[in-house]
């Protein structure tokens, strides 16, 4: 809808404080809610954003909301609390979670927000906060086709690469599946850059035969890359907790759909 120009952006750190930046310069009116730290919605409000009270603020403001938060019991804190969205979400407001969250929490959310007229869609990011300030972040949405052509504008002020996965909780489901082949791959690539040290094997030339065959790929050059380059293992910018709980997600909606997720169990 063209008439989407008040967005509400719930959780300020690492990657919302880009989002609301980039929707700022992108001509969107921005209001924000801070959960942990000042520096965020401090960031925010001297681009032009303006400072809400309360998620119910942040709702009666608005014309879409958007979250972005670390899991579940924080986005049904936001929905369901006290001075939740759920008591002040107008009919016809749009919201959409980049969280990354268990798929029957999405699922739960909009189940919930349907009789008051909200369309809900997810859309959990990829990439790191250096491409949340640069608004070229990929994202994967699940929602239906109408409310997936309404979300584009919003999604397109922050991120490069937008994928349509499916209906309302499709985007989640991706986005663990994701995570675990990401983090697999990086704890293999962690344990062998210990192993060349150990085994006496030069890392840089290592990294130069990896970087040269069917074993290279992004996550590799994010980790070996920056420690060959300048010595850095910073290139993820990614939380061990926050990888846990990623992984806890993809096992729980394995054993739901009857696998094992042994792999997911070990990393």
């Amino acid at each position: 809808m063209s008439g989407d120009r008040r967005i509400g952006v719930i959780g300020v750190g690492m990657m919302g404080r880009g989002i609301a930046g980039n929707l700022l310069r992108k001509g969107f009116e921005v209001a924000v809610l801070g959960r942990r730290s000042r520096d965020g919605i401090d960031a925010v409000v001297a681009q032009g954003g303006v400072e809400a009270a309360s998620p119910a603020d942040i709702a009666r403001r608005c014309d879409v909301v958007l979250i972005c938060v670390t899991a579940s019991p924080q986005v049904e804190a936001i929905v369901y609390g006290e001075d939740g969205l759920l008591q002040a979400l107008a009919e016809g407001t749009l919201l959409i979670d980049c969280s990354t969250i268990r798929p029957e929490t999405t699922l739960k959310v909009a189940t919930d927000l349907e009789p008051r007229g909200v369309a809900v869609v997810d859309a959990p990011l990829a990439r790191t906060p250096v491409e949340a300030e640069a608004g070229t972040l990929n994202t994967m949405v699940g929602a239906d086709p109408e409310v997936f052509e309404r979300a584009q504008p919003i999604l397109r002020a922050f991120c490069e690469n937008i994928f349509h996965v499916g209906p309302v909780g499709a985007g989640q489901k991706v986005k663990l599946l994701n995570n675990f082949l990401t983090m697999g791959q990086a704890a293999i690539v962690a344990e062998a850059l210990v192993a060349c040290t150990a085994c006496g094997v030069d890392v840089a030339r290592y990294y130069e035969v990896i970087s040269a065959g069917g074993g290279n790929s992004g996550i590799f050059q994010m980790i070996a890359g920056g420690l060959v380059k300048d010595g850095s293992v910073e290139g993820m910018k990614f939380g061990l907790t926050n990888a846990e709980k990623d992984l806890r997600y993809f096992v729980d909606m394995a054993g739901g759909a009857h696998l094992t997720a042994a792999l997911g169990k070990r990393v």
